[in-house]
């Protein structure tokens, strides 16, 4: 993800339509049961609603998850924070009756801001990662911006270092952690003065620095694409490092430092990128988490919810299918 993005999980709805029925009932106290359903399974079709243009609630996008047959959904916070304790409850009984599992979370906190954003924002993390912890959600993830306007690259690796440790701290305080996005195009970090972090092997650094032992990498095979990755980067992670994954296809007849970060496709549909060799290194690690589509693409944001999210599952299965 990058600056100008959708958020992860927003609330918006792209149009009015009826809110989900009663939800069945379930005890507070069985809320943490998701977490150990989802513990020690394969990697899983997760749906980002807000990756593809659909603007849906966190009970809308489970509706949506399950009708289209996706195995995950990503985390709303701002709606699970709306909702009473016995709310959240009854929700996560409706999502384990869908055979649901946690995707992601976005992360809240401003670490690209000034120090006063970044504080305050810091100071509702605790109360925000108890929730997450509340409903089973594990995994929170964020992107970093590959430049700087005035800090260069040591001042802002120290920045990054010292703001992000202190929110993993708190994450790790409530069993979460914290998966890290590099922005591998060329076009992003030659907006600004000073480059920034763009490739694995920096970020690796990066979270080797934060060192609080539950930062580790989103991975988006876009980025790894237009970054120069290599099978060998793959080969080096570990399911213990990757938090998050998404996979997405280039624009063709593009050369990769000309791709632009915004302007993507649909995982296997245009060839662009060697997503079996991606998808297999994922197998070979183990890798248990979501895999999200974000695509930003056009055509795709402009259908209708449904249409939408059954075209972004057609294509994760194609996905997968490279793994037959």
């Amino acid at each position: 993800m990058q600056e100008g993005k959708r958020q992860t999980g927003t609330s918006l709805t792209r149009r009015q339509f009826v809110q989900a029925g009663s939800l069945a009932a379930l005890s507070i106290g069985a809320v943490s049961n998701l977490s150990v359903q989802a513990d020690g399974a394969a990697m899983f079709r997760n749906l980002g609603a807000g990756h593809i243009g659909v603007k849906a609630t966190q009970v809308q996008a489970m509706e949506l998850a399950a009708r289209h047959g996706f195995e995950g959904v990503n985390v709303h916070l701002s709606d699970l924070e709306a909702m009473t304790k016995a709310q959240r409850a009854e929700f996560v009984a409706s999502m384990r009756a869908k055979n649901l599992r946690w995707g992601s979370s976005g992360l809240s906190v401003d670490f690209r801001k000034g120090d006063q954003e970044f504080r305050s924002s810091l100071a509702k993390l605790p109360a925000q990662a108890a929730v997450l912890a509340e409903v089973g959600a594990t995994r929170v993830s964020t992107w970093l911006t590959p430049g700087h306007a005035t800090l260069t690259y040591r001042q802002n690796f120290e920045l990054h270092r010292q703001r992000l440790a202190e929110a993993g701290r708190i994450l790790k305080d409530h069993g979460l952690r914290l998966g890290l996005e590099y922005v591998g195009p060329k076009t992003s970090r030659d907006r600004s003065r000073f480059h920034f972090i763009h490739t694995q092997v920096e970020l690796m650094e990066l979270i080797e620095a934060i060192g609080t032992g539950n930062v580790g990498i989103l991975l988006d095979s876009y980025h790894w694409h237009t970054s120069h990755g290599t099978a060998e980067d793959l080969a080096k992670l570990t399911n213990e490092l990757v938090v998050d994954v998404h996979v997405n296809d280039a624009q063709p007849g593009i050369e990769i430092d000309a791709l632009q970060d915004l302007k993507r496709a649909l995982p296997c549909s245009t060839g662009v990128i060697d997503l079996k060799t991606y998808m297999t290194a994922l197998t070979r690690m183990n890798y248990d988490g979501p895999v999200t589509i974000e695509p930003f693409d056009q055509e795709l944001n402009a259908m209708e919810d449904d249409a939408a999210v059954a075209k972004t599952k057609a294509a994760l299965d194609k996905t997968f299918a490279l793994l037959a």
